[in-house]
């Protein structure tokens, strides 16, 4: 055995490639043989779509380490950074355990070409940043490592990579999407864990914007990430805008599954349709995390009344105040609670206006802009063309008053100049 891993480890790289493509089944070989025609004739960039194509081939992970160990790391420098992580990060999930994986994409990291600047000291020249894209494997690199942390439970190790990747890329213009999944990939992993769920939804929304949903996802990632968005919008106590999420296409995900339901529950939220919340609150039991969480619900769907019930208020110019009494009848409050309901609303800022306690009204101002759907749309349609009708008379009322102050000044005046004659 060891004579044998004398004789592979004494192989170079061509003979390797050579036997791995006589070995490989009929299915993998025209893969081998492109990696191999590529090297030989020293195409390095052909090479490198050649090796991307094949790490992201179903049936090829068997392969994958053994190929970059002993061929990748030959031609590394030859090969762009960026892609040479994108391949490294790809390999390291075949191993079998978390400490493996971030052993290999540390030692991957560590001959990364550095894209900070070294400043001179009395006895070193000054070391300037490698050029474009060293910067953007570095953070894909660090990227990979936190997940990699994560994996192994290392929140403090992970969240520091996470904020080096940050910082690096908050630096950089211009930043490619694969790039850009990986910070928010990891970072909405990581606050998943730490149950925090106004910043999962941030950062899982911002992946799904770098990301390929139907080519990228497996339709059961699809969907448990359609699933977890759900919750965390839910739950999240600064997460009033619901729109954004319903027009994504990651809730058809969801649809003829067995949480459906959850989609149709968002939609209520958005809608403010307290109806339909208590309908669909039957379902809780089978989310323990929202059974638990009736009572914070319960109150999230009174606000989201509150704002759709001023947003979608007549605007027919006499006054903006709303009763006590109309809010609780919108809300299904009795009317001594729906003061506090308001405080709550102004305290979050989701509305802004001035409350009269003795009059038991409030004057709404302004309400937390929003991701519109096609029935709140029409609503706001309605009341443009009500404030264009009304814009339109008072314009016509004042030209009228206009017209008699005109009139009225010349007779005036003419009767002035009669009486002097």
């Amino acid at each position: 055995m060891d004579v044998d891993k004398q004789d592979k480890q004494a192989q170079t790289p061509l003979a390797y490639l050579e036997h791995a493509e006589a070995a490989a089944p009929d299915e993998l070989r025209p893969l081998w043989t492109k990696i191999r025609a590529a090297y030989e004739k020293k195409l390095w960039h052909n090479l490198t779509v050649a090796l991307i194509e094949f790490v992201f081939q179903p049936g090829t992970g068997p392969y994958q380490i053994e190929l970059f160990e002993r061929f990748v790391t030959t031609i590394e420098k030859n090969v762009n950074a960026l892609k040479l992580v994108e391949i490294a990060r790809r390999v390291g999930r075949e191993y079998t355990e978390p400490e493996l994986t971030l052993n290999f994409l540390q030692s991957v990291h560590s001959r990364l070409a550095s894209p900070y600047l070294v400043p001179a000291t009395a006895d070193t020249p000054e070391i300037s940043a490698a050029p474009r894209p060293a910067s953007e494997a570095y953070a894909l690199s660090l990227s990979s490592i936190a997940y990699a942390q994560l994996l192994l439970g290392d929140l403090a190790a992970t969240k520091k990579s996470i904020d080096a990747c940050e910082r690096l890329l908050a630096e950089q213009d211009g930043i490619e999407p694969v790039v850009s999944a990986g910070l928010y990939g990891v970072a909405s992993d990581y606050f998943k864990v730490k149950a925090e769920y106004a910043p999962y939804y941030k950062n899982a929304l911002l992946y799904l914007a770098c990301v390929d949903v139907e080519r990228e996802l497996e339709q059961g990632d699809a969907q448990a990430r359609a699933h977890d968005l759900c919750i965390a919008a839910l739950l999240g106590d600064t997460i009033y805008n619901f729109g954004e999420l319903l027009q994504h296409p990651i809730l058809q995900k969801l649809v003829g599954t067995e949480h459906e339901w959850i989609k149709d529950l968002i939609a209520a939220f958005n809608a403010g349709e307290i109806g339909r919340f208590e309908s669909l609150a039957n379902h809780f039991p089978a989310e323990p995390i929202l059974q638990e969480s009736f009572g914070f619900l319960r109150q999230k769907i009174c606000l989201m009344a509150l704002i759709q019930t001023a947003f979608a208020r007549p605007r027919d110019g006499s006054t903006r105040l709303m009763t006590f009494q109309q809010i609780g009848e919108a809300t299904r409050l009795p009317v001594h609670e729906v003061e506090h309901l308001i405080m709550k609303a102004l305290s979050l800022g989701v509305i802004r206006g001035s409350l009269d306690q003795p009059a038991a009204t409030v004057d709404i101002s302004w309400v937390q802009p929003r991701v519109l759907e096609r029935a709140q749309l029409d609503v706001l349609a309605a009341q443009f063309a009500h404030w264009a009708d009304a814009v339109g008379e008072t314009g016509a009322g004042v030209a009228r008053l206009h017209a008699s102050s005109v009139a009225t000044g010349l007779g005036g005046h003419g009767l002035a100049l009669d009486a002097a004659a």
